[in-house]
């Protein structure tokens, strides 16, 4: 079954084209087919990568967000027989939730034969709170066909509350029957892996352009296929 993947979090910069790009990359390595689209009004970051080939979808007309220019990129998914991504900046968090579910879109896409895959952010640090609010709020709102996939990102910090990790917090616990997989970036080494990461996401290259490129000498490489083969171990059993 193909699967169309969202990745909706309302809070900006905490890893959604980070989540967004890496499950593009996935299913190329695997040679599956996939498309994926770019919906971030202001900060089109997936579609800055050469080697994604991201549709960017125009939503804006003048100073105003067009809700409409939705149905074009509902009609690709509908009619083409691929994988989808769909990245989804802060700004246009609320208008894309409010279109699939005003528009019946998730049962649209799931009548048409494919999986809907909501992905979520969850950082540490000072925006943990807002992405978890995040989270609660998709995981009441969404309907019962979309699968949620949670990305526990610690590069901010660790993902911890009064002692307690995600999976003991409130918020898990209340909707975890709706939770169909995990994935965690786990926090490392600031000045190795870290600034690794980095410059691979302000460089705009993937993992496949950074094994193949200059850019990156022996070890920046070893150290982000190690992180490569992490994420990607954890993608192939949510995918």
């Amino acid at each position: 079954m193909k699967k169309v993947h969202f990745t909706l979090q309302g809070k900006g910069g905490v890893g959604k084209s980070y989540a967004s790009s890496c499950t593009t990359q996935f299913y190329n390595e695997n040679g599956e087919p996939v498309i994926s689209m770019d919906t971030d009004p202001v900060n089109a970051t997936l579609s800055g990568y050469p080697s994604l080939n991201a549709v960017r979808v125009e939503l804006m007309e003048g100073s105003n967000l067009n809700q409409r220019q939705f149905d074009s990129m509902m009609e690709t998914i509908l009619e083409e027989d691929s994988n989808f991504v769909i990245d989804n900046g802060a700004s246009s968090f609320i208008p894309l939730s409010n279109y699939l579910l005003e528009n019946s879109a998730i049962e649209l896409i799931s009548a048409a034969g494919k999986q809907v895959v909501i992905h979520t952010v969850i950082t540490g640090g000072q925006a943990m709170l807002d992405t978890l609010h995040g989270f609660t709020g998709l995981a009441k709102q969404m309907p019962e066909n979309a699968q949620i996939v949670v990305w526990l990102n610690e590069f901010f910090g660790h993902i911890e509350a009064d002692g307690k990790q995600f999976e003991e917090m409130k918020a898990y616990q209340a909707h975890k029957d709706r939770v169909t997989g995990i994935i965690r970036l786990n926090r490392q080494t600031s000045d190795t892996f870290g600034k690794d990461v980095e410059l691979m996401l302000d460089r705009k290259m993937t993992f496949a352009d950074v094994a193949a490129g200059s850019d990156f000498g022996l070890m920046s490489k070893q150290r982000l296929a190690m992180v490569k083969r992490s994420i990607f171990d954890q993608l192939a059993n949510v995918i």
